[in-house]
C-alpha cells in the first residue's frame, strides 16, 4: 500500500493547480468540469487537466521540470488550451483559494469511484472541500532526504501561506483572513503536519501502523500540509492557495525548489523539529494576517515579523537561486512582500472599488485567463 520511493533527480519541480469554473452571467461557480474536459479531449494538453472532487473544479498538472522558466512556459501553454475550450463553452476560469460567494450545498460531487467514496466517508465536508490550492512537488533524490526536508520545511509553511494567500472572502463575507481556505482543509482527519520522523524507515513503520488500524490505504489519505510522495520521488507542499496568475504560481514553485536545495545543505535538523512546537500558532497567524503576521521563532524565543522573515530568506537563497536559475522568480516574490501586497489584498482592493463580489470574480477570471 505504500509504494517504493522513486529515487531520481533532486530539485526537479512540478505543480498541480486547482481552478474555479464560473458562469459568465453572475460569476457563480458552475457545473462545467465534464463539458470542459470533453472539449479538451482532442487537445495535446488533455492529459494535463483532470476532474476534482466537485463539478465546479478542475486540476491542472504540469510536467516535471528542472527550471522555473520551463515551468512557466508549460503553464502558459496549458492555460492557452484551457482558455480556448472555456471560451467556446462560455465558462470563466479563475485562480484564488476560495470562491467569494458560492454556497457549498449547491455543489455536486464529480462522479468517480474515489470522489464518491470520499463523499460517503466525509459527508458534507466533501462539498465544502470546493476550495482551490496549489500543490508543489520538489524532487528529493532519495527517501531519507524526503523525510528530512518534510521536517525542515515546517518552519517555512507560514512563508508559503502569506505569499500565496488568495481567499479573503467566503460564502459572501469578508472573513478577515488573507487565506480562509486552509480552515476547510483543517476539518479533515490527518491534516496539519506529519509527525516528526527520523528517516524513511521510521515513516514506513508509521504508515504500516496507520494502515493496520484501517485509517489509511494510500498517501492521499494524509491531508498534511507537507507530505512525502514516494511514487513521484518528491515532497509535496500543499498549503498554498491557487494564485490568481500563472506567473505567481510558477514563482512560488521555484521558491520551493530553491528553498529545498538550500535546506539540504544545512546541518541543523533541530530547527525543523522546534518549528512543530509553534506550528499551529504560526500557521494561524499567516492565514489571518498574511504578510502582517507576527510568528514565533523558536530559535530566538521571540516574536518576529513574517514579512521580514520572508525577505531575509529570499536574500539567503541568492546563491542557490543563481545555480537553479530561479532568481527572476524570487525577485517577483520579493516585490510582493516588499509592497505588502498579495492576491488577497488585490481582491479586497477590487471589492473596495466595485462593492460587488461578482465583479471580484470577473476580475479574477481576467487575471487568470491573461486578459
Amino acid at each position: 500500500m505504500l509504494p517504493a520511493f522513486k529515487a531520481g533527480e533532486a530539485w526537479t519541480l512540478g505543480v498541480e493547480l486547482e481552478l474555479q469554473l464560473v458562469n459568465r452571467r453572475d460569476f457563480d461557480l458552475t457545473r462545467g468540469a465534464d463539458s470542459l474536459l470533453s472539449a479538451l479531449a482532442k487537445s495535446p494538453r488533455a492529459g494535463n487537466v483532470k476532474p476534482e472532487i466537485t463539478e465546479s473544479m478542475i486540476e491542472v498538472n504540469s510536467a516535471v521540470h528542472r527550471r522555473y522558466g520551463e515551468l512557466l512556459l508549460d503553464l502558459a501553454q496549458i492555460r492557452g488550451e484551457l482558455n480556448t475550450a472555456a471560451e467556446r463553452l462560455n465558462i470563466g476560469i479563475a485562480g484564488g483559494g476560495a470562491h467569494p460567494f458560492h454556497h457549498w450545498a449547491e455543489r455536486r460531487i464529480f462522479p468517480t469511484e474515489r470522489f464518491s467514496a470520499l463523499s460517503e466517508l466525509y459527508g458534507y465536508l466533501a462539498k465544502q472541500f470546493t476550495v482551490f490550492g496549489q500543490h508543489i512537488h520538489v524532487g528529493c533524490g532519495e527517501p531519507d532526504m524526503a523525510i528530512r526536508l518534510t521536517n525542515r520545511i515546517a518552519r517555512f509553511v507560514p512563508h508559503f501561506i502569506a505569499l500565496a494567500a488568495a481567499s479573503p472572502f467566503s460564502q459572501g463575507e469578508d472573513t478577515a483572513f488573507d487565506s480562509s481556505r486552509l480552515h476547510t482543509v483543517s476539518a479533515f482527519p490527518l491534516s496539519g503536519h506529519m509527525p516528526p520522523m527520523a528517516d524513511w524507515r521510521a515513516f514506513e513503520a508509521y504508515f504500516e501502523r496507520m494502515a493496520g488500524f484501517g485509517i489509511v490505504r494510500c498517501m492521499k489519505d494524509f491531508y498534511w500540509d507537507v507530505r512525502p510522495k514516494p511514487e513521484f520521488g518528491t515532497i509535496e507542499i500543499r498549503v498554498c492557495d491557487t494564485p490568481l496568475e500563472i506567473e505567481t504560481a510558477a514563482a512560488i514553485a521555484a521558491f520551493a525548489q530553491t528553498l529545498c536545495a538550500w535546506l539540504a545543505e544545512q546541518e541543523d535538523d533541530e530547527a525543523g523539529c522546534e518549528a512543530y512546537q509553534v506550528y499551529d500558532y504560526n500557521r494561524f497567524q499567516a492565514c489571518r494576517f498574511g504578510f502582517g503576521a507576527q510568528i514565533a521563532d523558536p530559535r530566538s524565543g521571540k516574536s518576529v515579523s513574517l514579512r521580514s522573515e520572508i525577505l531575509a530568506v529570499l536574500d539567503a537563497l541568492g546563491p542557490a537561486a543563481e545555480r537553479l536559475e530561479s532568481a527572476p522568480a524570487l525577485a517577483h516574490l520579493r516585490a510582493r512582500a516588499a509592497a505588502h501586497f498579495n492576491d488577497a489584498h488585490w481582491m479586497r482592493s477590487i471589492h473596495d472599488r466595485q462593492r460587488s463580489l461578482p465583479d471580484v470574480v470577473r476580475a479574477m477570471c481576467a487575471r487568470w485567463m491573461g486578459a
